[in-house]
Order: structure tokens, then sequence, then C-alpha cells
């Protein structure tokens, strides 16, 4: 007898959101060798989110590609309040700098392009931004998955100091 499995689909867990497909090209002795790349933000609005980038001859593949690559990205960031982040923090790409300030409730998120859609995936409701520098659209992305990635929650900063969270907060 044969050895039956419960084969179900796999549930979506992560949305998808394409920030970005452009035409690249290659100029080898035989011509100019064209391709597509793409960037995109996978996220569960609940606190994880990645970035990845693909290439590929065909736009769909590209975008395959990404997301698989932002797939194995992804990133667990600590919300407070399970809306906001816990305090203001610069993030660093390239020649990209985007500054992130949490906000009180019902404020929204105000941000734009990419650093909108990092966001948004990442569960953020209500926070202020402003990006400086260089406006690429993959290093305002990355600058704000940096920010996110190094912001300590209140806890963190209590055991790193030796105090209470009471403390911390006041």
């Amino acid at each position: 007898m044969q050895n039956k499995r419960n084969i179900r689909p796999q549930k979506k867990l992560l949305e998808e959101l394409v920030i970005e497909v452009k035409s690249v090209v290659k100029v080898t002795k035989g011509g100019r060798q064209r391709r597509f790349s793409a960037t995109v933000v996978v996220g569960d609005r609940k606190g994880k989110v990645g970035l990845g980038m693909g290439k590929a001859p065909e736009v769909p593949d590209a975008i395959k590609k990404a997301i698989q690559a932002a797939t194995k990205n992804v990133v667990n960031i600590s919300l407070t309040d399970g809306r906001t982040i816990s305090h203001e923090i610069m993030g660093y790409a390239g020649a990209s700098r985007v500054l992130l300030k949490p906000a009180s409730a019902g404020t929204g998120v105000i941000a734009g392009g990419a650093v909108r859609a990092v966001l948004e995936l990442a569960g953020v409701r209500d926070i202020l931004s402003k990006s400086l520098g260089s406006r690429t659209k993959i290093n305002m992305a990355t600058a704000t998955i940096n920010a996110l990635k190094s912001l300590k929650s209140p806890e963190e900063v209590a055991k790193l100091r030796g105090k209470t969270v009471e403390e911390i907060l006041r």
C-alpha cells in the first residue's frame, strides 16, 4: 500500500508589492543584451517585512525572482502598540537617508514612494518620515529596512541599561 500524505495548498503568508520594474542593458561585442530588473517588498502587515531584487529576460520572471529574494530577507520589527515605532531613527543606504519618527494614533503613514510601501507592508500605521539625499527607489527602500532593523524596543533598552521599562519610558 502506498504512503499517502495529506497535501494541502500552502496559504500565502506574505503580501507582495512591486516597487519598481526597469529595463537594464548590458552592451557586448555582439550588441545590446536587454533584461528587466524588479524590486519587490513583501510583508505580513504585522511586523514582518523583506526586500528583494530580481533580474531576468522577461518581466514576470524578474518579479518571481525578486519575490523569492524578498522572502529570504524577511526581518521582524517590534511595533509599539501594534501601530508605530518606539523611537526616532535614521536609516542609511548609499547616498539615501530616511528619517522615521513615531506618531500619535490616527496620524497615518506620512511617507512617499518606496518608504510608504515598506512601512505599510511592515504593519506600521502611524509614522512620520522624511527622505534625505538621493531618492533612488531601491536605496530608499533599503534605508527604510535598515532603520527598522536597528530599532530597539523599550524592553531591550531597559535590559541593556539595567533598568525597568517604566524608568525608560519616563
